[in-house]
């Protein structure tokens, strides 16, 4: 099991990926829903040279402008992305027994199906990984206050988890990204703010966090997909 480093208050990001993967001592990958968040920190990455793999979790209910990132992600930095599908057992069964929709009607049957679509995914994209990188900030939701810079995730393994990411506001992300020109999800411009699947994710009202717009008819506490269990 890897030692948490510690991280200085005034670590960049960069900075806490450096630290993140001296510590970890082993291969390190993004997992990128590709966020602004995470084209930032595939960004960040390439600036500072460091090597961190990418893969990404394809739930077979992704917006077509999702994959458009992706695509533009590998023209743009000639990266490979590893993608990790659902079993198909598995979907199948889901569907056949509880229809396209079940995750609406209670928060039992909600986790169920992103446990299949990505909890259960997740778990073999971080096999042999000795760290994975996230693109969690704080502001994003009540669930997210008490983040870590780095820290062990004792659901996986004990691996190392970093959020080099976790101080930064949206405006200073936003900015960034623009600045930079970097690829970004073509919904973000119809006001959505936090892009996951398909049926679970709507705009957000003007006022609302960023995350509002996730499983909308939760409440907030509730709304993680089971990824980023503490």
């Amino acid at each position: 099991m890897n030692a948490v480093p510690k991280v200085p208050a005034n670590a960049t990001a960069q900075d806490i990926l450096r630290l993140g993967l001296a510590a970890a001592q082993g291969p390190v990958k993004l997992a990128c829903s590709f966020s602004l968040e995470d084209v930032a920190i595939i960004e960040l990455a390439q600036e500072a040279g460091l090597e961190i793999g990418v893969f990404a979790l394809d739930t077979g209910r992704l917006n077509e402008e999702t994959y458009e990132v992706a695509d533009a992600l590998t023209e743009r930095y000639r990266i490979k992305i590893d993608w990790y599908f659902p079993k198909h057992e598995a979907v199948e069964q889901l569907e056949r027994e509880k229809g396209l929709f079940s995750f609406r009607e209670s928060l039992d049957n909600r986790h169920e199906c992103c446990h299949i679509r990505k909890v259960e995914p997740l778990g073999r994209a971080l096999q042999g990984l000795a760290g994975w990188v996230t693109g969690m900030r704080r502001e994003h939701n009540v669930t997210r206050t008490d983040l870590k810079a780095i820290e062990l995730d004792q659901l996986n393994g004990g691996i190392l988890k970093l959020n080099p990411l976790l101080d930064w506001n949206e405006a200073q992300l936003t900015e960034f990204v623009e600045q930079r020109r970097l690829p970004q999800n073509r919904l973000l411009k119809q006001g959505y703010r936090s892009i996951g699947c398909a049926p679970c994710t709507r705009a957000v009202q003007p006022g609302e966090d960023a995350r509002a717009g996730r499983w909308w008819w939760e409440n907030p506490e509730h709304k993680e997909c089971g990824l980023h269990r503490r």
